[in-house]
């Protein structure tokens, strides 16, 4: 869903956003810690870039799932079970019909 890349590798991360089906992206300069500010993250729907420059992860993910709503995009099957996690347990949208996986997942954060 959020793949890193260094600012040295842009061919590898260009090739990568083109063969995304659905996520972020974030480049860090080489070198850089974990705190230090991060060169880019960017929004990725079907291999094209819809939106770079964002300040954060945090706003690229909410860009993100109100890209989804917006243009009513189903779930990659691969990251569909991360996804329903995302949208019905922690913002609580349509969180009264889970899945089993996710309803036990829930369960296991609750106790």
């Amino acid at each position: 869903m959020i793949k890193e890349y260094l600012n040295v590798n842009s061919e590898e991360a260009k090739r990568e956003i083109a063969q995304t089906t659905m996520g972020m992206y974030v480049i860090r300069q080489e070198g850089a810690k974990e705190k230090d500010e991060l060169e880019d993250v960017g929004v990725v729907i079907e291999g094209v870039e819809l939106l770079s420059n964002l300040r954060s992860i945090s706003l690229g993910f909410a860009i993100l799932f109100g890209l989804i709503y917006t243009l009513n995009l189903s779930y990659p099957q691969e990251l569909k079970y991360t996804f329903e996690f995302f949208q019905k347990v922690l913002m609580t949208l349509d969180g009264n019909k889970l899945s089993p996986k996710i309803q036990t997942l829930k369960i296991k954060m609750l106790q």
